[in-house]
C-alpha cells in the first residue's frame, strides 16, 4: 500500500468515524453541524435538534392524562442550558451535569392548574428514544475571544455535545493527544462546549486513552473489553468500512476526499485496535449514557468516570445477585487490588443498586473492621454528594436499621454484637446489601455471625484489595464465590498504579561479644553455662537487635539522608512502618535530632497491643519496673491535651501529612497499613518484618497514583528494606499470582474440613472444664494454677484450642441456627471466664514467657538485657545491598528477570521446590546473558547454551536430582559469568550497559599492533587491559544514554533521535577526526544500529 499522502491524522479519524458510524451515530457534515447552530461557532447546541427531541421525549402525566410542555417552556428548557453561567470549566462542567441528570423544573398549567413539572434533556432509562449523531472538524471559539479551534470529532446526544475526541496519528505518542484536551481547558475562557462535554477521548489508530473534564494527564485510563467470542464479533462488527454510498460520499467530502482511495484499497475489515475497542466501549450510545448516568461521579468536586474493571465488575455483581437460593439473592467477593478504586466502585455500585430493576428500595449497609476505612469510605460516600449514616454506637445501629429506610448506613463489624446485646432483632429482607470492606478479615469471627443473625436473607459482597490465600478459600465460598477480580499485574499493564521497586539497605551490627559475655558473667551469676548460652542465642537476634537503640539512629540518619537526596521538595511524602510503639517513638525522636526532615507519629492508645509487640523485651531501661509503656503512656498524654480525642489525633496528623507540608515521613506500627490513600505517600522504609497480607497491603500504601501541582507525575513508588523481606515478599507475590489462576471448582470440598473442627468443640469444653472439676470459685483456680505448672501449661494449650473452635463455630451459619442460644451462651460465658482467670495468672507464668526447659525466668532478665543491648551492639552506617549490576537498583518487583537475579544474590531459596525453582531462575539469567552475547561469540557461547539446554532435558528426563540439576546449571553460569568477567576491561566493570556496548565497538577499533600489549590478556589471572578507546567509546555513549533518559525513553522519538545523533557526532569528531581510527560512514551507522537494538534489550523504559 501507499503512504499516505493526506493528513495522517485521518488514520485514526476516519477508521473512528466509520465506526460511530457503524455504532448508530447519524454522520453530520462540518456544513451540517454549524447549520444546526443557526451558524454561530460560538454556540456549542444543536439547537434544532435539541428543541425537537425535548418536545419528543417529554410528557406531563397528569391526573391519568398525558400533556406536552408549552413551546415556551421548551424554549425555556434549552435557553436555561445554553446559558448555565460560567464559573470555571470544572465547576460548568459539574452544573450542566446536574441540569442533564436532574432536568429542569418547569412551571406549566395543566386543566386549570399551575403545577412544577420536570423537563428532561436526556431519557436515560430508553436509550433509544434520544438521538446520537457525529461530526468531525467541529469548529469552536473561545469564551469571549474571536479565537477559534477545531475539535477533531464530536458526539452529540439530543443535540447536546457529550464526547470530544482527539485523533493523532499512530507516529504520534498517545500521550500527545491527550495533553492537547487536557490544554483546551486551561485558561480563563476555554470553549463553551468543553463545559457541555462528558467524556474526553485521545486516540491515535493503534491505542487509545479516556478521561473526563478536568482529569489530569496521568490519570487517563483505557478501555479494555471482555475477551469472549460476542463481545469479539460485535467489536469485529463495528470496525467494518460504511458501506452506504450516500454516507460514504458525505465522508469522504472535503478535507476528507484525498484519502478516500486509500482506505477503498484498505479493505472491509479492520484489526481490533485499542482504539476501536475503547471507542466501542465507551461510545455505543447504551453505554455511553448509562457511563455518563450511574458511573460518573465528583469527588470533592473532581469528575470521576469509571474504568473498566470498575464497570464490569458492577455489571457482574447486577448479574450475580438476580440468581437467588434459598430465599436470598446470591452474593460473592470482588478482588481488586489496592490503588484500583474500590471505594469508587462502592459508590457507584450503589448508585446502581437504587436504578436496579427488580430490586424495590434497597438498603445498603457498608460494613468494615477499623474506624479509620468506616471514616474513610463514609468521606467517600460524602464527597459524592451520596447521604450515608454512620453509626456510633450498637444503639445506633438498632436505631437505623429499624427504620427500614431506602439508603445507605456504614457500621464497624462489631457493632453488631453489641447492637444484639441490647435487643434481638432481626429483618428478613433479601433487598438488605451487606457491603463489607476488606473482606479477607472481617467475615471471620463471631461478630460476622451475628451480622448474619441480623440479616439473614440479606446479600454478602465482599471487597478485598489482596487476594485470599489458600487456608481463607472458604471465604470465597461463605461469599457465594468470586464474581470479578482484577489483579495487580493488570494495573500496572493498564498503568492504573505506579510500578513498586525496591531496595534493600542494610545497617551492620556489631556485637561486642567479649564485652556481652562480661557482662553475662556478672550478671547471670547462679545459671549454668548452657543457661547462659540459651539466654544469649534467645536475645542476641536480629528481632531484638532491630530494636537497639544504635540501630535505631543508625536507620534514622539514612532515612533522613535517603529522603532529603531522593524525594524532598518535590512534593512527595514517605511512611516508615517500625516494629513496634517504643520503636516508633524513638525513630520519631531521632528523626528530630538529626533535623533533615519532619516527622509525626500515629500509634494507638497505650495497653493496645500491636503485631510487632511481644514483650517486655520492647520496652526501654527507663520504663521498667514501673509502667510498662511508660514512653507510650506520656506521649499519648500529649496528644490527648494537645488534639482532646483519639480520632482527632489520627484526623489532624493524616490530614496535614495528605495535604500539607508536614510531616514528610509518618511512622506507624499497625495503624495506616491498609486502607489508607495517600497518593503524595512515595516511599515506604520498612524495619519490621512483614508476611502475606499485611506485606501486600503495606506495599500498596505506595502505588498510587499522583500529579503535582506543576504537573509532574510520581512515576513509581519505593519500598526500602532494612529487615530482609525480600523472601517473605517472593513468597506473598507468588500466592498472588498462583491466585490469579483462581478456579471456583477449587473450592470443592473446602468447607468439610470447618465441619469436622465444629464437631470437637463439646469435647474441647468439656476438656477444659475437667482441669477444675471440684474446684468452684475463681479463686480457687488462680491459685491452682500458679502452683502446679503442669495444669498451669494444659490449662493455656486447652484454653486456646476452645477459643479457637469456638470463633470458628460462632462465625458458622449453621452452628447459630443449629445451637440454641442457651448452648451458645454457655460456651461464649465458659470462654469469657477463663480467659479473664489467664489475664489473672500475670504474665511470667505464661507459654513464651515463663521458665524454659533450661529453668531461665525470661521475665526478670529482659529489661537488664535490653539495656545490655544498646550499650555493647554498635551499628555501621546504612548501605545498599549489592544487586546484580545488570539492572539499576532499586528495581520493579513485578519485572521478573531482575527480581529473579536479586532473590539468588540474597539466598532467598529453601526447600526442594525452592532449589529447583534457583536453578530454573538461575538458567533463566544464563540464557538471556547467552542471547545478548551470541552473535558476538556464536562458537563459544554457543557451546554454552547447549549445556544449560541439556541440563534442563536431563533435570526433565529425571536424570538429574533437583540438587544435581542446581549444582550443575550453577557451574555452567560460574563459567559464564567469569569468562564474561575475563573479557571487560577494568575501566567497564561494574557497568553492564557500557560493557554491552564494548562488544558492538571492538570489532571496529582494531588497535595498532604496539597497544596489543595492553591490549589483550597476557595470562587468565593478571590484571585485564587498560582503558582503550573501545572502552572509552562504550562508556560515552552510555553518558549519552544517561543524559537524555527519561521515563518511557523508548516512545519518544525525537529523544530516540537526539540520543542517536550525539553518537554519531562523537564517532566522527572524537574517534576518527582526533583519535584518527577509520570509520567509513557506513560503518557508523552500523554501530549506531547495533547501539539502539542492544539499548532496547538491556534498557526498558521503567529502568534508570
Amino acid at each position: 500500500m501507499n503512504i499516505p499522502s493526506f493528513d495522517e491524522k485521518y488514520l485514526s479519524q476516519i477508521p473512528a468515524l466509520e465506526q460511530l458510524i457503524n455504532l448508530g451515530f447519524e454522520y453530520l457534515t462540518p456544513e451540517e453541524a454549524l447549520a444546526a447552530r443557526q451558524g454561530k461557532a460560538g454556540n456549542p447546541l444543536l439547537e434544532e435538534i435539541l428543541r425537537k427531541q425535548l418536545k419528543d421525549i417529554n410528557r406531563i402525566p397528569y391526573k391519568g392524562n398525558e400533556y406536552r410542555f408549552s413551546e415556551e417552556n421548551l424554549q425555556l428548557a434549552a435557553q436555561r442550558l445554553k446559558n448555565v453561567g460560567y464559573d470555571g470549566i470544572r465547576q460548568t462542567n459539574e452544573a450542566i451535569y446536574e441540569r442533564l441528570t436532574l432536568g429542569l423544573a418547569l412551571g406549566q398549567i395543566v386543566e386549570g392548574d399551575i403545577k412544577s413539572f420536570t423537563s428532561r434533556y436526556i431519557d436515560w432509562h430508553d436509550w433509544r428514544k434520544n438521538t446520537f449523531h457525529v461530526t468531525p472538524e467541529f469548529t469552536v471559539t473561545y469564551r469571549r475571544s474571536t479565537g477559534i479551534t477545531r475539535l477533531h470529532i464530536v458526539l452529540f446526544v439530543n443535540g447536546i455535545p457529550f464526547v470530544v475526541i482527539e485523533c493523532m496519528p499512530p507516529s504520534a505518542p498517545i500521550e500527545e493527544a491527550v495533553l492537547r484536551l487536557v490544554g483546551r481547558q486551561r485558561g480563563t475562557h476555554p470553549p463553551a462546549l468543553l463545559g457541555c462535554a462528558q467524556l474526553l477521548i485521545a486516540i491515535n489508530r493503534d491505542t487509545a486513552r479516556f478521561g473526563t473534564i478536568g482529569t489530569p494527564a496521568r490519570f487517563w485510563s483505557v478501555w479494555k473489553e471482555p475477551n469472549d467470542a460476542d463481545t469479539r464479533g460485535a467489536l469485529m462488527e463495528s470496525t467494518r468500512r460504511v458501506s452506504t454510498p450516500r454516507i460514504e460520499e458525505l465522508l469522504f467530502s472535503g478535507d476528507f476526499a484525498p484519502s478516500r482511495e486509500f482506505f477503498a484499497e484498505a479493505g472491509e475489515e479492520r484489526e481490533i485496535s485499542g482504539q476501536a475497542e475503547a471507542i466501542y466501549g465507551l461510545c455505543h450510545p447504551k453505554r455511553l449514557l448509562e457511563l455518563i448516568y450511574k458511573f460518573t461521579v465528583f469527588d470533592n468536586g473532581v469528575k470521576k468516570i469509571a474504568r473498566y474493571q470498575q464497570y464490569f465488575a458492577i455489571k457482574r455483581i447486577l448479574s450475580h445477585i438476580h440468581a437467588s437460593k434459598a430465599g436470598r439473592r446470591r452474593g460473592g467477593i470482588v478482588w481488586h487490588t489496592q490503588g484500583s478504586g474500590k471505594s469508587l466502585t462502592m459508590v457507584m455500585l450503589a448508585r446502581s443498586l437504587a436504578e436496579e430493576p427488580g430490586i424495590s428500595s434497597p438498603r445498603i449497609v457498608l460494613v468494615t473492621d477499623r474506624k479509620d476505612l468506616d471514616k474513610q469510605i463514609k468521606d467517600t460516600f460524602a464527597a459524592c454528594d451520596m447521604a450515608s449514616r454512620r453509626t456510633k454506637t450498637g444503639r445506633d445501629l438498632l436505631e437505623l436499621v429499624s427504620e427500614r429506610k431506602t439508603g445507605v448506613i456504614t457500621t464497624l463489624v462489631h457493632k453488631f454484637d453489641k447492637a444484639l446485646n441490647i435487643r434481638k432483632y432481626q429483618d428478613d429482607s433479601m433487598d438488605i446489601f451487606m457491603l463489607i470492606d476488606e473482606s479477607h478479615r472481617t467475615q471471620f469471627g463471631s461478630f460476622a455471625a451475628r451480622m448474619r443473625q441480623m440479616f439473614p436473607n440479606a446479600c454478602y459482597l465482599g471487597f478485598t484489595g489482596t487476594p485470599l490465600m489458600k487456608k481463607e478459600k472458604n471465604n470465597f465460598a461463605r461469599f457465594g464465590g468470586l464474581i470479578d477480580y482484577y489483579t495487580i499485574h493488570q494495573a500496572m499493564g493498564d498503568q492504573a498504579v505506579v510500578p513498586l521497586l525496591y531496595e534493600a539497605r542494610h545497617v551492620e551490627m556489631r556485637p561486642d561479644e567479649q564485652a556481652i559475655d562480661s557482662w553475662f558473667e556478672c550478671h547471670a551469676r547462679g545459671l549454668t553455662d548452657t543457661q547462659k548460652a540459651t539466654l544469649k542465642k534467645k536475645y542476641v537476634r536480629p528481632a531484638w537487635l532491630n530494636k537497639t537503640e544504635k540501630v535505631l539512629y543508625s536507620r534514622a540518619l539514612d532515612i533522613s539522608r535517603h529522603f532529603r537526596n531522593t524525594l524532598q521538595g518535590a512534593g512527595y511524602k514517605g511512611q516508615l512502618v517500625a516494629p513496634d510503639k517504643i520503636s516508633a517513638l524513638a525513630y520519631h525522636r531521632y528523626l528530630d535530632e538529626i533535623g533533615l526532615v519532619s516527622s509525626e507519629v500515629i500509634i494507638s492508645a497505650p495497653g493496645n497491643r500491636n503485631q510487632g509487640e511481644t514483650s517486655r523485651i520492647d520496652l526501654p531501661v527507663e520504663s521498667r519496673g514501673g509502667d510498662p509503656e511508660g514512653p507510650v503512656t506520656e506521649f499519648w498524654r500529649k496528644m490527648m491535651k494537645r488534639y482532646g480525642s483519639e480520632e482527632e489525633y489520627n484526623n489532624r496528623i493524616i490530614d496535614h501529612f495528605k495535604y500539607g507540608d508536614d510531616p514528610e515521613i509518618l511512622i506507624v506500627v499497625d495503624k495506616l497499613q491498609t486502607g489508607f490513600d495517600a497518593p503524595r505517600n512515595a516511599v515506604l522504609y520498612i524495619t519490621r518484618a512483614l508476611r502475606g497480607h499485611t506485606l501486600l497491603q503495606t506495599i500498596a500504601r505506595v502505588n498510587r497514583l499522583h500529579e503535582n501541582e506543576d504537573g509532574r507525575s510520581k512515576e513509581f513508588g519505593l519500598i526500602v528494606d532494612y529487615v530482609g523481606i525480600l523472601g517473605n515478599l517472593d513468597k506473598a507475590l507468588s500466592q498472588y499470582n498462583a491466585l490469579e489462576d483462581f478456579d471456583e471448582e477449587d473450592l470443592v470440598g473446602t468447607l468439610a474440613p470447618i465441619q469436622e473442627e465444629l464437631k470437637k468443640l463439646p469435647q474441647r469444653h468439656a476438656g477444659l472444664r475437667e482441669l477444675f472439676m471440684n474446684v468452684r470459685r475463681d479463686e480457687e483456680m488462680r491459685e491452682m494454677l500458679l502452683r502446679d505448672r503442669a495444669i498451669r501449661s494444659a490449662f493455656l494449650e486447652r484454653l486456646a484450642e476452645f477459643g479457637k473452635t469456638l470463633e470458628l463455630a460462632l462465625s458458622n451459619d449453621g452452628f447459630i441456627s443449629d445451637t440454641s442460644a442457651h448452648e451458645r451462651g454457655m460456651y461464649e460465658d465458659d470462654l469469657r471466664r477463663f480467659r479473664e482467670l489467664e489475664k489473672t495468672i500475670g504474665p511470667r507464668h505464661r507459654v513464651g514467657a515463663e521458665i524454659d526447659y533450661q529453668g531461665i525466668d525470661y521475665y526478670d532478665h529482659e529489661p537488664r538485657i535490653k539495656e545490655m543491648l544498646n550499650t555493647h551492639v554498635s551499628a555501621s552506617e546504612a548501605t545498599q545491598l549489592n544487586n546484580p549490576p545488570a539492572y539499576i537498583s532499586p528495581f520493579d518487583i513485578l519485572n521478573e528477570n531482575p527480581f529473579c537475579q536479586v532473590k539468588q544474590s540474597q539466598r532467598v531459596y529453601g526447600g526442594k521446590k525452592a532449589t529447583i525453582a534457583k536453578a530454573n531462575a538461575i538458567a533463566k539469567v544464563a540464557r538471556k546473558l547467552l542471547a545478548e552475547q551470541k552473535e558476538w561469540e556464536p562458537a563459544f557461547y554457543g557451546k554454552f547454551s547447549g549445556l544449560i539446554r541439556q541440563a534442563v532435558d536431563d533435570f526433565k528426563a529425571r536424570r538429574l536430582s533437583d540438587v544435581e540439576y542446581l549444582e550443575r546449571i550453577t557451574g555452567i553460569y560460574a563459567n559464564l559469568e567469569k569468562r564474561r568477567i575475563r573479557e571487560v576491561p577494568i575501566n567497564l566493570r561494574g557497568n553492564e550497559n557500557a560493557t554491552a556496548f564494548h562488544r558492538i565497538l571492538k570489532p571496529y577499533f582494531a588497535p595498532p599492533r604496539e597497544e596489543v600489549g595492553i591490549y589483550m590478556l597476557q595470562t587468565d589471572n593478571a590484571a585485564f587491559h587498560e582503558s582503550t578507546a573501545a572502552s572509552n567509546a562504550a562508556i560515552a555513549i552510555d553518558d549519552i544514554f544517561r543524559r537524555h533518559w527519561k521515563v518511557r525513553f523508548w516512545d519518544d522519538a525525537d529523544a530516540i533521535k537526539q540520543v542517536m545523533n550525539e553518537i554519531d557526532d562523537y564517532l566522527y569528531d572524537e574517534i576518527k577526526a582526533t583519535q584518527e581510527i577509520e570509520l567509513s560512514s557506513d560503518q557508523m551507522d552500523e554501530i549506531i544500529e547495533k547501539i539502539i537494538e542492544i539499548a532496547r534489550r538491556r534498557m526498558p523504559s521503567s529502568r534508570r
